[in-house]
Parts: structure tokens; C-alpha cells; sequence
């Protein structure tokens, strides 16, 4: 690894530090820098304000920031996989079938005695839903020759799912679909360190299987058939690609919406920030990167417009799309 490139983790390891303090400290009560880093390193939860840090703000970020890890790592797995500078955890369809499975339970009303048992149902349908697309997809993988047609049969999937809850949409009561179109904004808000418990233990758990997929991608660069000289079960690798990215996009879903921009484009800002395309750096820069830009927009949805929430999808849109054009016109390069 280069200097150049130790250092740029150095700083973004720095710039996640702060974010993660002044998304701590600011918010519709401030908290002081100097009394934040003692609430926490001494753990007091007495106060208001420690409180506020240890209820509220804290398990958010952190969720946010494991968020931003995830989609950012399912981008590059699918971006590499399929050859595709366009493709993020969401074309596939992964979304979709998450968001169809909550308008089944929000505007149908499908499994809402449920609920009284299971507190975190929109959270499990959703996961549900983003699981069965997946099921699809991995079964699909094995008999699909082709990657371009697999990737067009995950386009297929999220129109189908996008119909059905179109559908759903129009018949269902006015008070029922605007909390479903809330959902659909995506948000980080209401997030306890339960949630953030079971998204980081579904993380490490999927995280093992990214561990043997560093040299294989690497290989896969330089063509399906390389790979296979190389000694890679290509149909293997297509389960396991898919079942990670789409378990890491799926878990996100799952707990705080679709959260659109992040898979997407932080591969490409870690490409050209790092100069390399070895996945061995990527798959450490897309987690840093994807970790500081989400937090950085969760802060601006939270504190913009205070106390109105805006949605992260729109946040993560408005200042990705921008910064993203600008490295490839200044790079003059398109991946």
C-alpha cells in the first residue's frame, strides 16, 4: 500500500471521528464537543444530556454509519461482479421486494395481528421481502449463462414488485399511504441499540464470507474466463456475490427504508480518491467512505431544517450526485 493511500485513510478515519462527534453534539439540543467525549467515556446516562446521547443519538449514528458500510460494500461487490459502473444494491430488485413486502403489511394490512407479538414487523417484512428476491436471484444464477441477462432479469423483478405496489397504492386508505410513502424516504430516526445489535451480528456473520472473496474479485476483473484460469467456481462465486450484496442491502432496508445514492456511488468515489482497483483497498475505502458520507447527510437532514426531518434518500442524492460528477470530470474518466 502506498503512502498516498495510508494517509488518505488516516484522514477519512479522522473525518469519521469528527462527524461521528458533531452528529453526537448537534442537534435540537447541543450538546458541548468536551462534555460528549465525557458522557461517553464515563458512560453517564443520569443527565438529560446523557440521555439524549446514550437513548437517542448515539445508537443512531452508529446504525447509520454501519449502514453506510454495508450499502457501500454491496455497491462495489455488484459493480465488479456485473462490470457495471451503474449497478448499486437496489437494481437488482432488492429493494423493491423489500418495499413490497411493507405495503403488504402497511396498506394491505396482511399479518398486522402479527404485530402485537413482533414489534419490529415492517422491519421483518421487509427483510422477508428482500430475501425472497434474493432466493430468486441465487437460484436464477445458477441456470443464467449470461451476467448481462441476470442483471436484466433483477431489473425485471423490482418493476414487478414496483407494479403490485403500485397497485396496492391505489386501493389503499389515505392515512395508511402516507405513512407508507414516509417509509419509503428512508430514515435513520427511532433506531435503539436493539436494532443496531441485531444489524451489526447479521453484519460480522456475512462479513466472514466477504473475507474469501478478496482474490477471486480481483480475478474477475479481467474477465469471467481469467477467473476461471484462475481457478474461481464461477458458479459459486455468483451465489455468494449475490447473497452478500444482497443480505448487506437487505438488512439496511430492513430497519430504516431505502436508502438511496450511497451503494451506488461511494465505489466510484473510492476508486478515484485511491487511484487503485485492487478490491483488497476498495473494500476497506468503499466502508470508510460510505461510513463519513451518510453521517455527514444524516446531520443535514437532521439539523437543515429543524426539528423537521428530511428523508436521507433526498440528502444522499443532493450532495452525492454532485461531488460524484466532479471527480470523473476532474479525473476525466468514466469507470
Amino acid at each position: 500500500m502506498k503512502i498516498r493511500q495510508i494517509s488518505l485513510f488516516l484522514a477519512f478515519f479522522i473525518a469519521f471521528l469528527f462527524l461521528l462527534t458533531l452528529n453526537i453534539s448537534l442537534g435540537s439540543v447541543s450538546i458541548p464537543f468536551k462534555k460528549v467525549w465525557e458522557i461517553v467515556f464515563f458512560h453517564e446516562t443520569t443527565s438529560t444530556s446523557g440521555s439524549i446521547i446514550w437513548q437517542i443519538r448515539l445508537p443512531r449514528i452508529l446504525f447509520a454509519s454501519i449502514s453506510g458500510i454495508y450499502l457501500s460494500i454491496s455497491g462495489l461487490l455488484l459493480q465488479v461482479f456485473f462490470r457495471n459502473p451503474i449497478v448499486g444494491p437496489y437494481v437488482l430488485g432488492i429493494s423493491s421486494g423489500a418495499t413490497l413486502m411493507v405495503a403488504l403489511v402497511m396498506l394491505a394490512g396482511i399479518g398486522i395481528n402479527i404485530s402485537l407479538v413482533c414489534p419490529f414487523l415492517l422491519s421483518v417484512s421487509a427483510f422477508v421481502g428482500a430475501l425472497l428476491v434474493m432466493l430468486i436471484l441465487v437460484l436464477l444464477s445458477s441456470k443464467v449463462k449470461s451476467i448481462e441477462t441476470l442483471l436484466i432479469i433483477g431489473l425485471m423483478m423490482g418493476y414487478l414488485c414496483y407494479a403490485v405496489t403500485s397497485i396496492l397504492v391505489v386501493f389503499a386508505q389515505k392515512e395508511k399511504v402516507k405513512g407508507f410513502f414516509l417509509w419509503q424516504m428512508g430514515s435513520f430516526s427511532g433506531i435503539t441499540w436493539k436494532e443496531f445489535s441485531i444489524v451489526s451480528f447479521l453484519g460480522i456473520a456475512i462479513f466472514i464470507g466477504l473475507f474469501f472473496l478478496k482474490k477471486p474479485l480481483n480475478a474477475f476483473l479481467l474477465g469471467e474466463e481469467y477467473a476461471k484460469t484462475m481457478g474461481v467456481n464461477i458458479k459459486a462465486f455468483r451465489i455468494l456475490i449475490i447473497t452478500i450484496s444482497s443480505a448487506l442491502s437487505g438488512i439496511v432496508t430492513a430497519f430504516s427504508g431505502p436508502v438511496a445514492f450511497i451503494g451506488l456511488a461511494i465505489p466510484h468515489m473510492a476508486r478515484l480518491s485511491f487511484g487503485t482497483s485492487d478490491n483488497g483497498i476498495l473494500i476497506p475505502a468503499s466502508a470508510i467512505i460510505g461510513a463519513d458520507v451518510i453521517m455527514l447527510c444524516d446531520f443535514f437532514a437532521r439539523n437543515l431544517f429543524s426539528p423537521i426531518e428530511l428523508p436521507i434518500s433526498a440528502i444522499t442524492a443532493i450532495f452525492g450526485a454532485p461531488i460524484v460528477i466532479g471527480l470523473l470530470l476532474k479525473k476525466r474518466m468514466i469507470i
